[in-house]
């Protein structure tokens, strides 16, 4: 069979058909009989690198924003790189949320495109078909089709005989269904980037072929211009929209900006048109469960798909400085072939016209790198697509335009923030691998809770042998290693590792014996990836700098730990966070693990430049141990020799102590989980001894070790939100409950206090609320996980941000925020708590929707006996 198809094969040049429709060919001998190109100019406000779709979106972008002071620079020609070779296909099934509105907004976009600039897009929508080849994969297809739905993108799950009626060539004999997207569309991409970029000229752009950048010019933190093999032009502002080659470009300024991604050959055949050639508009078939996605492509087939053994590539340097069709390798393409035959028996006979090698480039999370960099102020990035740049480019140009204009975008972009990497991940070794797990990762069933197995035991705790040795299975969140749970003696390690699904997961009983314990003895968790900073001053400056920066009065007794919020200038939270006051002018700061790059570079762009105040990052020199339980106080006041009373040791509070023969250990009187306990923060020397102290002595009080799967049941049936989760910029404390954590009447003003002023006096336009599922069997009924659509009298309100199961409770809990639409026009509404209190709810999971309990924020304890699912009393509720 394979034979067959290479018998009559026809190779052209490698430049693509479509590339030609809206430029004149360049030969040789024109481009040396071209004018002179136009000079450049010696100033501009932006520079933007790289003329593919993502660079001319931004460029496009910023100058309807009114920012038209640009220049758009490209090495070669315009969507000469790895544009020019791009499928073509706009796909909105995406599982990830700011995704998902990319690719809807750049649909959108496209569509209008053509009557906008005139350019010929080639744009047709015939909607995708994905395939669904097991239950598992109907059920990621069903998640996938709720999101839609809900924000009225049409949708639907159908079954394998109307995929034969779409697409009658499809075998649909393995199928257990399949998800129909009716508006996902098909686009010559170099013609939408050329589009793009016509309409940005129009609007003042100046755009320059034949331009390569070998230089960012970097002056005190700030970019200041950039070095051409043309010239030089000052600018406030550069955007390094480079593609594969933003690595290296990312290291050739003055100051280096990391940016992690790595290059892999991709591959897809293109074919003779069929003896009944296919329709224009016939559905794009994406197969995951066989790695493949099928085009119409000029009556015949484009075809390629996302192999297991993918090849990476240009690991070092810049090979060429416009994409050429890359060596063939039928060998390695061989397995997708085999998939295209199986699912489309009739193309056997088929001839090839073309099997296309190009470059794709990919990040360490599958996600596009969006951004400015932690280190160089006006250095933006949008690079990284992960063979997705058509689908996200209109979408992602639009929000960092809106970054860079606004000082923010419209939407929350934290999932695909370039400072939620370290240099750490910058490692051309670390790339280089872990882009062989991405790529196939592609097509991938990915259930809840899976884990990279690449680039890991990068950033380990002191503990992590000892753990180890004592059945920790481990998780990485940026880069550090932290335990999920224990496996006890005698359970199949191996069964554990390798359970995913959809439904009740193997290690549920693991984490719930591991919860009784926190709840009734005491467990020991290794917490030591939180990010600590530690902020002191010679004079004043320390608190007077604070007390500007964070909601909540940070002038308190020395020794006192306070929650508080790291706000913007609209009240949402860009950290939320815990700090101690050491000394007078000293402070201790405890953040999400995530937060290190984001957090640091937010400070130190609001810092005063002054050299009696000093900020260092301290997350390497202390472990953390968090003793959660009852019992958490008698093992801690054998080993101190210290009363630990509420009346010496109260709440929020923070005390150095000795435990064991350590000195110099910073207690504080914090879980994180509404449990009793203290936080350990321990210099990394003292770490191993003070475990084992802990361990030895906590023996007669039943302790024993916990991980991140039971503090996150903890604190989600206590209602605590965690950043990154559930808590981002756009999410501000009056909306999730947390006035308590603000001071609005300081004695001074802070960031965001005027946006939540406005919000005390005009009220929330969106509450975050819990809810407590009521006919969910735990057993039989898929999971919540987060990103489920919430339903209040049967309307769509909002979506879920964590879930977790309670064994507290025997139910599961979900957290979410709900939203208020007038139901006739569609206005956002203010949000009361007699609309959420008098809503009849419904989670939504997987197309089937479970009633839920609606609570808010002060919750009260319904933890203070054990009782039967459906004994428990949800109604009434006081400030805790």
């Amino acid at each position: 069979m394979f034979l067959r198809l290479l018998s009559d094969v026809r190779w052209r040049p490698a430049a693509p058909r479509w590339s030609g429709a809206a430029r004149c060919p360049r030969s040789t001998s024109a481009a040396s009989e071209a004018p002179p190109p136009a000079p450049l100019p010696g100033q501009a406000r932006v520079v933007v690198c790289g003329g593919g779709v993502v660079g001319a979106s931004v460029a496009y972008h910023l100058a309807k924003l009114g920012w038209r002071d640009v220049v758009l620079l490209e090495q070669g020609r315009l969507a000469a790189g790895t544009t020019r070779f791009c499928a073509g296909i706009v796909s909105t099934a995406r599982h990830v949320s700011i995704e998902l509105k990319m690719a809807d907004y750049s649909n959108k976009l496209y569509q209008q495109l053509e009557q906008e600039t005139g350019v010929q897009t080639g744009y047709m929508k015939t909607g995708s078909i994905s395939l669904a080849q097991t239950q598992d994969r109907l059920i990621s297809l069903k998640r996938i089709a709720s999101s839609l739905n809900v924000m009225g993108i049409p949708c639907e799950i159908i079954t394998p005989k109307q995929v034969a009626q779409l697409h009658p060539l499809i075998n649909i004999h393995d199928l257990v269904g399949a998800m129909y997207v009716p508006e996902d569309a098909l686009v010559s991409s170099a013609n939408v980037s050329l589009a793009l970029a016509t309409a940005a000229s129009r609007n003042g752009v100046q755009i320059h072929e034949r331009t390569s950048v070998s230089h960012v010019l970097i002056q005190k933190g700030r970019v200041t211009g950039v070095e051409t093999d043309r010239g030089k032009i000052q600018c406030q502002y550069f955007v390094n929209c480079a593609g594969q080659w933003a690595y290296e470009l990312g290291h050739s300024g003055d100051e280096p900006v990391s940016i992690p991604l790595h290059a892999c050959e991709h591959f897809y055949l293109l074919t003779h048109p069929l003896k009944e050639p296919l329709a224009s508009s016939v559905p794009t078939i994406v197969d995951p469960d066989g790695r493949i996605y099928i085009r119409n492509w000029q009556g015949g087939i484009l075809s390629g798909g996302f192999e297991k053994n993918p090849k990476p590539l240009f690991t070092e340097g810049r090979n060429q400085l416009e994409i050429q069709n890359l060596q063939e390798d039928w060998d390695h393409f061989e397995p997708l072939l085999s998939s295209l035959l199986r699912r489309m028996p009739d193309l056997e006979a088929l001839q090839i016209m073309q099997l296309v090698n190009c470059p794709e480039s990919f990040t360490p999370d599958m996600r596009c790198i969006m951004g400015e960099s932690p280190t160089v102020r006006g250095y933006f990035v949008l690079a990284g697509m992960n063979s997705a740049g058509i689908s996200y480019g209109g979408g992602a140009g639009k929000y960092l335009a809106e970054w860079m204009v606004n000082g923010y975008p419209s939407e929350n972009v934290w999932p695909l923030d370039l400072k939620r990497f370290g240099t750490l991940q910058s490692s051309r070794t670390f790339l280089r691998h872990r882009v062989m797990e991405v790529m196939p990762l592609m097509c991938d069933l990915k259930v809840p809770r899976w884990d990279f197995q690449t680039g890991r035991q990068l950033r380990t705790s002191p503990l992590y042998d000892r753990l180890d040795a004592q059945g920790a299975r481990w998780m990485e969140k940026h880069g550090f290693e932290r335990v999920k749970y224990f496996v006890p003696p005698g359970k199949d390690l191996l069964d554990l590792d390798q359970s995913k699904t959809f439904y009740k997961p193997d290690w549920f009983d693991i984490v719930g014996s591991e919860v009784k314990c926190c709840k009734e003895a005491v467990c020991v968790i290794d917490m030591s990836s939180f990010t600590k900073f530690e902020i002191s001053s010679t004079g004043d400056q320390a608190l007077e700098s604070l007390q500007y920066l964070f909601s909540n009065d940070l002038d308190v007794p020395v020794g006192h730990v306070v929650h508080t919020g790291m706000l913007n200038e609209k009240g949402g939270y860009e950290n939320d966070c815990s700090i101690a006051r050491l000394s007078k002018r000293s402070f201790f700061m405890i953040s999400p693990t995530d937060q290190q790059v984001h957090c640091w570079a937010w400070l130190k762009n609001r810092l005063p430049n002054d050299s009696n105040l000093t900020m260092e990052d301290v997350t390497w020199k202390y472990t953390a141990l968090n003793l959660i339980g009852p019992r958490a106080v008698d093992v801690l006041s054998e080993l101190s020799y210290a009363p630990i009373t509420p009346e010496h040791f109260p709440s929020l509070f923070c005390k150095e102590m000795s435990v064991g023969y350590a000195n110099g250990i910073r207690v504080m009187s914090i879980t994180h989980t509404g449990e009793p306990g203290f936080m350990l923060y321990i210099p990394i020397e003292y770490a191993l001894h003070v475990y084992n102290e802990v361990m030895n002595m906590g023996q007669k009080y039943g302790i024993r070790n916990a991980g991140y799967y039971a503090l996150r049941s903890l604190r989600i049936e206590k209602f605590f939100a965690f950043w990154g989760q559930d808590l981002d910029a756009f999410t501000t404390p009056m909306e999730c409950g947390r006035e308590f954590q603000v001071k609005l009447d300081k004695g001074m003003q802070f960031v965001g206090q005027e946006a939540l002023l406005e919000q005390k006096q005009n009220g929330v336009y969106k509450r975050f609320t819990m809810f407590i599922l009521e006919d969910h069997d735990t057993d039989m009924d898929l999971w919540p996980w987060w990103g489920e659509p919430i339903f209040r009298n049967g309307r769509y309100v909002g979506k879920t941000t964590s879930s977790a199961y309670s064994y507290t409770l025997e139910r599961h809990v979900c957290l979410g925020f709900v939203h208020h639409f007038d139901e006739k026009t569609g206005e956002e509404l203010v949000v009361t708590t007699d609309f959420i209190n008098q809503g009849e709810y419904e989670i939504d999971i997987a197309g089937q929707r479970f009633q839920a309990k609606a609570k808010l924020y002060p919750f009260s304890s319904l933890f203070t006996q054990r009782r039967r699912k459906d004994e428990v009393e949800l109604s009434g509720y006081q400030r805790e």
